[in-house]
């Protein structure tokens, strides 16, 4: 089992939240390279953030779609991150989790990493009766419309690894305001659209029953002991 401390942060600045991940993957990456014995805790992190709009280091700014002025009118924020992908939208409402774990201690690649992300996501959501797949060139969880509409992105993952430790992670639209991501071409795409748990079920969902549901699948596909 892998021991890791959940904390739950509920609502909370981006930045700050940010300022703290980075806090916990440089103690962990001072400890493995100095060979010492981990002092430090793995960290799972479950927050949701006020209205902020992140861009991947690979991003293109001009997929947020708004200038300053407007932006500051819909009370949003606008960060560039040292995370993958591109453009993304957080707020109330969006599960967001990022996990601080040392891979090689799990034995995992960053390609199983990314893969058990999603599928913790996917039974999550199975769990509330909702099917979602992957789509090919297209990381995340997205819901596949039988007819001609677009595919829906349901939860994005966006990560960073420095020496095999993880940081930035995956967002869940739970009952997220998804006017929100019209202001941008949510990680960059332009032909496909993005849902919620809400907007599929056609009631909000409790937050607190996905986060107990989702920390459990997560748990179980990374083996996790929760401190």
């Amino acid at each position: 089992m892998y021991q890791v401390k959940y904390i739950d942060l509920r609502l909370k600045d981006y930045k700050t939240t940010w300022e703290l991940q980075q806090d916990l993957q440089n103690r962990l990456i001072t400890e493995k390279t100095a060979g010492m014995s981990p002092g430090s805790p793995a960290c799972l992190i479950f927050v949701e953030h006020p209205h902020v709009y992140t861009l991947g280091k690979s991003g293109k700014e001009n997929n947020l779609l708004i200038n300053a002025q407007f932006l500051s009118s819909i009370g949003a924020t606008f960060y560039k991150t040292d995370r993958g992908g591109d453009i993304t939208y957080h707020g109330p409402g969006q599960l967001v989790g990022y996990p601080i774990f040392d891979l090689d201690a799990q034995g995992i690649g960053v390609k199983q990493y990314i893969e058990n992300v999603e599928e913790s996501i996917i039974q999550t959501l199975r769990e509330f009766g909702i099917e979602t797949t992957r789509l090919p060139g297209a990381t995340g969880v997205w819901i596949q419309s039988g007819n001609s509409a677009p595919s829906r992105k349901i939860c994005a993952i966006g990560v960073k690894v420095s020496r095999g430790i993880t940081m930035h992670g995956f967002a869940l639209n739970v009952s997220t305001d998804l006017q929100y991501f019209s202001y941008i071409n949510p990680c960059g795409f332009t032909d496909k659209g993005v849902t919620s748990m809400e907007k599929e079920l056609g009631f909000k969902p409790a937050m607190a029953e996905v986060k107990q549901v989702l920390l459990k699948k997560f748990s179980g596909l990374f083996g996790l002991e929760l401190l």
